[in-house]
């Protein structure tokens, strides 16, 4: 016990000799702030010490005292977005400058491996279009990204060892493709610079970022360290990943979060995911304190899931378009046709760029208020039966669906709940018509509503129908 004190009191010392402010490592060189906000800026400094701030944009000083466990935190007004360079200030009787600053938007790339597989791609499973992303990089200096190292822990985590780097053709490889193809295009329609802040973990459930608080009142998870240790697979663990990963970066000002998940829920309480993902997000929501900021996620793609024609992958897609309806200020991005048929046992499918620059027309259309984009799914919104035959009506077709022959994905099944391969053909007044000759009286529809089926229906901006389920009543 002893020896503990006194390596506390060294350590104490030590860092009282050294006289200097410590920052988090998210506020250092290169750093993207959220333009026109009031973005929180903290670090750890000798308790009782003064900090005093001051930037290249502003006249004005704020100060913060740290706390007794060292904490100090400012919120300074930034300026409008730009590519031109600033810098920070920091002086606490010693100065530390922070430069290359820029002011632009700043989002989080949160989820699973889908969302963290990098533009290189993981081993055996490439990203289309990597040779054209480095060559094009050089135009996107204005991006940056960082990458927060993915680590367990069982109390929240207060920084992590991560660093902003400036994209260019020898470092895109390395960045997230869905938020780099994100950013890429929010930058390019936009005109400013984006940050891009990399929480995210392969393989994780939903379980595994909510904190202890939502997961002791809301599920049945086991949270003492034994339980969760007992959990072999360890990216299946609740709790620690959000606390190690995530929690380090929620004083971060930000405009909003993308999030590609679901995979790991797969047959694993899905049948309560579209309630557990509003949680996350309430979750997230209060602890970045930015109000009801945007959330952008992902349907997952067609995979087999060990039977090809199996229901559960497809359950869960329907709990994340319920989930897109209980969340407020929320965007759900089809990808029903984000594989393609050679990759059905690929649950990294490479076509990262259409999910990225999906995401981006939603928050371009949503959120930044770009006129003339179609960002929408079509969804389903009602059937009727005329003999045989099912017609389907859809919302979010802007003007139409295509094919208008020959569509695909389509079942029906009669009274005793057995589903056929279905004819489908678009009617522009009536909508879609759909018909099996072994259903005389068709009693239900749904559309790709299998573990991996690929369906083809598109509205006129060539987002795919999202996959539903329904029955007449």
């Amino acid at each position: 016990m002893r020896k503990s004190l006194l390596l506390l009191a060294a350590a104490f010392m030590s860092f009282g000799a050294q006289a200097k402010v410590r920052l988090h490592h998210l506020v250092s060189d290169n750093m993207v702030l959220q333009c026109s906000s009031e973005a929180r800026l903290w670090g750890w400094d000798t308790p009782g010490k003064t900090v005093r701030v001051s930037t290249s944009w502003s006249k004005d000083v704020v100060t913060a005292r740290a706390a007794k466990d060292g904490s100090w935190e400012v919120r300074v007004r930034t300026p409008k977005p730009s590519f031109t360079p600033l810098t920070i200030t920091f002086d606490d009787g010693e100065q530390t400058t922070i430069k290359g600053v820029l002011s632009g938007e700043v989002w989080v790339c949160a989820g699973q491996s889908n969302m963290e597989m990098p533009v290189h791609g993981f081993d055996g499973c490439p990203v289309e279009g990597y040779n054209d992303a480095v060559i094009d990089a050089a135009n996107f200096s204005g991006v940056r990204y960082a990458k927060i190292p993915s680590r367990m822990s069982m109390s929240p985590e207060q920084d992590a060892d991560t660093r902003w780097t400036v994209v260019s053709p020898s470092t895109v490889r390395r960045a997230s493709a869905t938020g780099y193809f994100f950013g890429r295009l929010l930058s390019k329609s936009l005109g400013v610079p984006v940050g891009l802040i990399e929480a995210n973990k392969g393989g994780t459930r939903v379980e595994s970022w909510l904190s202890q608080e939502n997961l002791k009142a809301n599920t049945d998870e086991k949270l003492d360290k034994q339980s969760i240790d007992a959990i072999k697979t360890d990216y299946y663990r609740p709790l620690v990943w959000g606390n190690g990963t995530f929690s380090p970066i929620e004083k971060y000002t930000v405009k909003g979060i993308i999030y590609y998940q679901g995979c790991s829920n797969v047959g694993y309480h899905m049948d309560d995911y579209a309630r557990r993902l509003g949680l996350l997000v309430t979750q997230w929501r209060k602890a970045f304190a930015c109000g009801d900021i945007p959330f952008y996620f992902v349907e997952i793609a067609p995979y087999w899931y060990d039977d090809a024609d199996g229901t559960n992958a497809a359950v869960l897609r329907e709990q994340q378009y319920k989930a897109s309806k209980l969340i407020k200020n929320c965007g759900f991005i089809g990808n029903n046709d984000g594989a393609y048929a050679w990759e059905m046992k690929q649950i990294h499918p490479s076509q990262k760029r259409k999910v990225g620059e999906r995401l981006a027309y939603r928050a371009l259309t949503d959120t930044y208020g770009v006129k003339g984009l179609i960002s929408k799914n079509p969804t389903f919104e009602s059937l009727t039966v005329n003999g045989n035959e099912v017609i389907v009506k859809l919302s979010n077709t802007d003007g139409g669906i295509y094919p208008l022959y020959g569509i695909q994905g389509f079942e029906v099944a009669g009274a005793d709940g057995k589903f056929h391969r279905a004819a489908a053909r678009y009617d522009w007044h009536d909508g879609i018509i759909v018909s099996s000759e072994k259903v005389a009286v068709p009693r239900a529809v749904r559309y790709c509503f299998r573990n991996f089926m690929l369906g083809n229906a598109r509205n006129q901006g060539g987002l795919p129908l999202i996959p539903f389920r329904a029955t007449v009543k």
